[in-house]
């Protein structure tokens, strides 16, 4: 691997705005509410080093600049933008392809303002979707209504391909997530504390104990996607409901409890690699599903069928990579606590570029916390393959 130079990085806040007409206000504030889109970013460029090249970084609802690996980027002499969406920090009332459109806005001033004339977008942990996502309507634009049936037109919205992509610990799909964490064993939504103990893998009492048969596996799992579509269903008729009433209420909130219960958590002989058994990325995995931060804890009735819903949800990683044609990297942690061993192979098959690279980084956790070497290693990786594709000198 390149030896790398190191530079001193100086962070500048970015700020993006476009104009849009929406049905009524979905997220608190003056982010979307005055018919202007307003998006934070910050954008690292290593001192005394310009570049015509510009790596992007977008999570649906998280911020990234805090993370390792695009610092780590900037630092060894790339220029790195964290995009924020309008959703930043808050996915409650998260619409997959308005965030799409926010993407679209970075790419679009990385373009027409800065001046860059090749953009690498890099899709890590759930922005790997997002990414996948985006670039399968930029290349080949398809949408034209939200799953909830609202218009939303992404070929109008004249979205720039990125000209190469970097799917790195990142998961199939939010709604592919969701699905193989959901807690089976909750049998009233309105009561978390009602449960059947047999499939409560978080019950001492229960008598399916890892590792777990192959029969229990596939109940369980044909549980979980059991729940998630009366969840939806459930989802639609409310949102339908609204519709038909044909007054000012046009959207709900609602809670959906214990959402952290992937076999994977407490059983390493599924889908082994790396990680440490009885831990998630949230910590102990109990505690996370009983906790108010696990995912799609909150949602409202259009946000679940855009992001969460396993069956309407646009942003389905795999299905959007068979239509994409840009070079791509994927890159596996092989001790990732968040994203399921297969994920990145299932991606990198799926595919349709026919200049694509997978690599395996041994032992990398999925955030490289308190792991130099890792992480040196992933920023290496991604800097020769981008210069060996003329994007990184």
């Amino acid at each position: 691997m390149t030896q790398l130079a190191t530079y001193d990085i100086a962070p500048e806040w970015v700020h993006v705005q476009f104009a849009e007409t929406a049905g009524f206000t979905e997220v608190y504030g003056f982010a979307g509410s005055q018919g202007m889109v307003n998006l934070e970013g910050v954008r690292f460029v290593p001192k005394g080093r310009p570049s015509k090249t510009l790596a992007i970084y977008m999570h649906p609802s998280s911020t990234l600049q805090l993370l390792p690996m695009p610092q780590a980027m900037a630092r060894h002499g790339m220029h790195v933008l964290c995009c924020g969406s309008r959703y930043a920090k808050n996915d409650t009332p998260l619409i997959m392809e308005k965030v799409v459109t926010d993407l679209g806005a970075y790419i679009r001033h990385a373009k027409e303002v800065w001046g860059y004339e090749r953009i690498v977008l890099c899709g890590w942990s759930g922005g790997g979707s997002l990414a996948l996502f985006y670039q399968s309507q930029a290349e080949q634009p398809t949408i034209i209504q939200t799953p909830a049936g609202d218009v939303i037109d992404l070929a109008a919205a004249r979205l720039i391909p990125a000209d190469a992509m970097i799917f790195q610990a990142a998961h199939l799909a939010r709604s592919i997530t969701l699905t193989d964490w959901l807690d089976p064993s909750v049998l009233d939504e309105s009561d978390p504390d009602k449960r059947d103990p047999d499939l409560d893998i978080y019950d001492p009492k229960n008598p399916h104990c890892p590792p777990y048969s192959a029969a229990f596996i596939e109940r369980y799992r044909a549980a979980q996607r059991a729940r998630m579509r009366k969840r939806t269903a459930w989802v639609k008729e409310s949102l339908d409901r609204l519709k038909r009433r044909g007054g000012a209420e046009l959207e709900r909130g609602f809670v959906t409890h214990r959402t952290m219960a992937d076999l994977r958590f407490v059983d390493p002989a599924i889908d082994p690699n790396g990680r440490r058994p009885g831990w998630c990325f949230l910590g102990n995995p109990e505690t996370a599903n009983s906790g108010p931060a696990g995912l799609a804890r909150y949602s409202t009735l259009r946000a679940w069928l855009s992001q969460w819903s396993l069956d309407d949800s646009n942003a389905n990683g795999p299905r959007c990579a068979t239509s994409i044609r840009a070079p791509l990297l994927a890159i596996e942690n092989a001790a990732d606590d968040a994203v399921p061993q297969p994920d990145t192979g299932i991606i990198f098959k799926a595919a349709a570029s026919t200049d694509k690279t997978m690599r395996v980084i041994a032992g990398a956790t999925h955030y490289y916390q308190g792991q130099p070497a890792q992480l040196n290693e992933a920023v290496t990786l991604c800097l020769d393959w981008m210069g060996e594709r003329g994007y990184f000198a």
